[in-house]
């Protein structure tokens, strides 16, 4: 993986430097003046993030009246060094009372040196949770006497948080009401030809939990992956009844997930943090089920008017209903009227998008609403060119209904199976 900073640099906005770290000696500590000289004085800060010079790079952020830039000489991951700027500043903050700025810095410059040393190595950060660096970094900083009194909170098990076994979460956790929540959540992009057929489709999903749970418990979630129900069945010795089985592609875990039993079993297993958190995210693009086809047809009627029929049919389930549908079909930019007919919801010419939108509150499945309209065209000599029609682009909510047909077959606390969920559902609560 490549370095996120071989030096960092606190300025002020006149370029003075506040604070400095060396992480690497691959950068000189000179190397401030050639950002002050080439950026700062040509007044060019604001025009992109990211500058090279000589054989150096630059990332900087303007947090206030603080400049904090990074500086490395060999190939850097961008995305880290910014990632580890905001997660910084937010660990200062919680140092310094919720501020952050040149005064704050003065005051504090003590501690901030202290946290710099912890948080980085190398040029590869390190933890950065205010949770688990107040636990053994236990200087307070100066507050701002702006800043809002900082909440009495109980202090965690210190050994077993700077271990890092369960840093998202404390101790001491009590609920009279032990709940679990839990949503999948996905996005449908897909790309259709005028016949029909599909170009492109994939689905990004991630699941979403609420906890509300008592002391540490230890949650295993089993879902109807393909490798996940394979490698079930070898353990058991016996196969599994699973029914349809999907295929995960570029699965990302919250911290929590135990990624080592994970590669043996190939299953999540974790301890949840307390509140709403990300579990995973996940792509999919085989296999997806569609719930919708759109079946357009425009004909051209000479070059004055148009006539647009369209139809949309809701493939899923009779008793499930969409939400928020909203269809936009392009016209072309000289559309002087336009004159509509639908089964079900509201439309209108925007002439801002160039576009008819259609809108439907409520679109029950099963159904086929269509849409006719005549556009009345402006005739003009300059437009030579002829319509490309643009795709048409539809917009929607579908409760308790999976494009990719990912489904939650257990949830387990310990090793007490407390709810199974069937193939369409979204919102499982649990109750001990």
């Amino acid at each position: 993986m490549p370095v996120a900073a071989s030096a960092i640099y606190f300025l002020n906005l006149r370029g003075d430097v506040l604070i400095n770290r060396l992480y690497r000696d691959d950068v000189g500590g000179n190397m401030v003046d050639a950002f002050r000289t080439h950026i700062m004085q040509t007044k060019e800060l604001g025009t992109c993030p990211v500058r090279q010079i000589g054989g150096c790079s630059f990332f900087y952020m303007r947090i206030s009246n603080v400049y904090i830039v990074i500086v490395v000489s060999s190939n850097a991951n961008v995305a880290c060094a910014f990632k580890f700027v905001v997660e910084a500043v937010a660990l200062f903050k919680s140092y310094f009372g919720g501020a952050f700025d040149e005064d704050a810095i003065r005051n504090n410059f003590v501690l901030i040196y202290e946290l710099l040393d912890e948080i980085m190595d190398f040029g590869y950060p390190q933890n950065l949770s205010p949770e688990i660096l107040k636990l053994y970094i236990t200087q307070e900083g100066v507050r701002s006497p702006f800043s809002s009194k900082p909440s009495d909170r109980p202090v965690p098990n210190a050994t077993l948080q700077v271990t890092g076994a369960v840093g998202w979460r404390r101790e001491g956790l009590v609920y009279k009401k032990n709940e679990v929540f839990l949503d999948i959540v996905e996005s449908v992009n897909l790309l259709m030809s005028s016949k029909g057929s599909v170009l492109r489709c994939d689905v990004t999903g991630k699941l979403l939990m609420k906890c509300f749970l008592s002391g540490m418990p230890d949650l295993k979630l089993g879902l109807n992956d393909k490798i996940g129900l394979e490698k079930e069945s070898q353990l058991k010795a016996r196969p599994t009844k699973s029914g349809k089985t999907i295929e995960l592609d570029d699965v990302t875990f919250h911290q929590c997930v135990n990624l080592t039993r994970f590669n043996s079993e190939k299953t999540v297993s974790f301890v949840p943090p307390d509140g709403e958190f990300e579990l995973m995210k996940y792509r999919i693009t085989e296999g997806v089920n569609l719930p919708f086809r759109v079946l357009p047809t425009i004909k051209e009627l000479g070059r004055t008017r148009m006539e647009v029929n369209v139809k949309v049919k809701s493939v899923f389930g009779a008793k499930m209903f969409a939400l928020g549908v909203v269809i936009k079909i392009p016209v072309p930019k000289q559309t002087a009227k336009t004159n509509f007919q639908v089964t079900s919801g509201r439309a209108k010419y925007n002439a801002s998008i160039d576009c008819l939108v259609w809108k439907i509150r409520k679109f029950p499945g099963q159904t086929e609403p269509t849409l006719s309209a005549e556009v009345e065209l402006i005739s003009t000599m300059a437009e030579k060119k002829s319509w490309t029609r643009p795709p048409i682009q539809m917009e929607f909510q579908v409760p308790m209904f999976t494009a990719s047909g990912l489904r939650v077959r257990f949830l387990k606390v310990c090793i007490l199976t407390l709810l199974v969920c069937h193939s369409a559902v979204k919102k499982c609560i649990f109750k001990c």
